[in-house]
């Protein structure tokens, strides 16, 4: 496998939304969740706002765009809004390696820290990105702009007890 990470440019946002939708079918393994998998993907006008501010990061296998990530400065933490891996090439250490490329450059840009909400119990998600080294935030200790994070979320109607926010220390 010929892995490549590289910031997101304007051309490659057409593939973004199949990856996207991809990844979303992992959901429907989880009656609960399995709606997330038909929500629509972000548009093209919402991939190119991330591109433009050189917040957004593509992963290619063999020179084909197979996952994405998607961040956002909030005070002295990179906030990973969404990270994407096509279903098939998920389980291959892509989605660490990503995340490992953009604490590279946040920690270049002079970040703290990249920060992130998901869901607490999808193996995939939280038990993942804590063997990752991120660790799990308590509700009363999130700075102001990662608790609005949380509340933008449920009023998205992902149900705030299922989501926590998690935090990784550059170093």
């Amino acid at each position: 496998m010929n892995l490549s990470l590289r910031p997101t440019t304007l051309t490659d946002i057409a593939t973004l939304p199949d990856i996207e939708c991809s990844a979303g079918e992992r959901f429907r393994d989880i009656p609960s969740l399995a709606w997330i998998a038909d929500e629509r993907p972000l548009s093209p006008a919402q991939h190119r706002q991330y591109v433009e501010k050189e917040m957004s990061w593509l992963a290619l296998v063999n020179h084909y765009p197979v996952g994405f990530l998607l961040a956002e400065a909030l005070d002295s933490s990179l906030f990973i809004a969404e990270i994407s891996l096509h279903l098939d090439w998920q389980g291959k250490g892509i989605g660490r390696r990503l995340i490992d490329h953009v604490a590279g450059h946040a920690r270049e840009k002079g970040f703290t820290s990249l920060t992130l909400t998901t869901f607490r119990d999808v193996p995939w998600n939280a038990p993942f990105y804590a063997r990752l080294g991120f660790e799990m935030l308590a509700d009363e200790g999130l700075m102001p702009t990662l608790r609005q994070k949380r509340e933008e979320e449920a009023a998205r109607g992902l149900a705030y007890e299922l989501r926590c926010a998690m935090r990784l220390i550059l170093r």
